[in-house]
């Protein structure tokens, strides 16, 4: 799979220095350079391809390349910054063949060194990434059933019978057959009235026992004294005891 360069950064004015060998490990300083006069003017591009990350100095109007620095790694030792001033850098430039050479860098503004640094962090952060996803590759959740394995779901299903119109004809609804209310049980009726000649007088006292032969039971069951007391009319006497009863 072809894999595209994709363009970093962009600067349009950098400048290129002639320095010379480094006498100690204490690291380059701008100020042994001489900054008033570059060896070199153009225009700086950061790009990647896939890994690989390469700066390359060309010309601003042109393109045509003077050189180009492969950056394996920040900080390191193909891009170093300098001791005393962070608008400056120690680049190792290379060519086909593998020969390599020490130049110096420098920019106008420090706001255009802060994001050449953004720029080669945020790559390399991402390389990072990218090789730690390689080595623990992501594991695949399986939901499936394994050999021998059972679900059991429980399910409550309402059994509906019978439809509106069964419930109607169970109801007893109007019109329905059987819609009328069953007698109590027994099936005994209220007794009958009294006959006319049978029925007491206006002013005689009505007597338990004799409006109907039904009630012969009770009158039977009853004391002669309390059938006699029966039979006495209401007068205003008992009529006090009734009350109170």
């Amino acid at each position: 799979m072809e894999t595209y360069e994709s363009v970093l950064l962009v600067k349009n004015e950098v400048f290129v220095f002639k320095i010379p060998p480094r006498t100690s490990n204490r690291g380059y300083r701008a100020a042994d350079w001489n900054l008033q006069e570059p060896q070199w003017t153009g225009r700086m591009r950061l790009v990647a391809k896939g890994e690989e990350l390469i700066m390359k100095l060309e010309d601003k109007t042109s393109g045509e390349l003077f050189a180009k620095c492969p950056i394996d790694k920040y900080p390191g030792v193909a891009l170093e910054a300098v001791t005393d001033s962070s608008r400056y850098f120690v680049v190792r430039i290379q060519d086909d063949n593998g020969r390599s050479a020490y130049i110096g860098l420098g920019f106008g503004d420090r706001s255009d060194s802060f994001d050449l640094n953004v720029a080669l962090q945020d790559h390399f952060k991402w390389l990072r990434k990218e090789q730690e996803g390689e080595q623990t590759p992501q594991q695949q959740l399986d939901l499936g059933f394994k050999e021998g394995e059972t679900i059991k779901i429980n399910m409550k299903i309402t059994k509906k019978d019978g439809s509106e119109g069964n419930k109607t004809r169970r109801g007893g609804g109007i019109g329905g057959g059987g819609g009328l209310l069953p007698p109590p049980p027994g099936g005994s009726r209220l007794p009958p009235p009294p006959s006319p000649q049978h029925a007491p007088s206006p002013s005689a006292p009505m007597v338990p026992g004799t409006a109907n032969s039904d009630w012969g039971d009770f009158n039977s069951a009853s004391t002669p004294n309390q059938q006699q007391q029966q039979q006495q009319p209401i007068t205003p006497a008992n009529q006090q005891n009734w009350v109170q009863f």
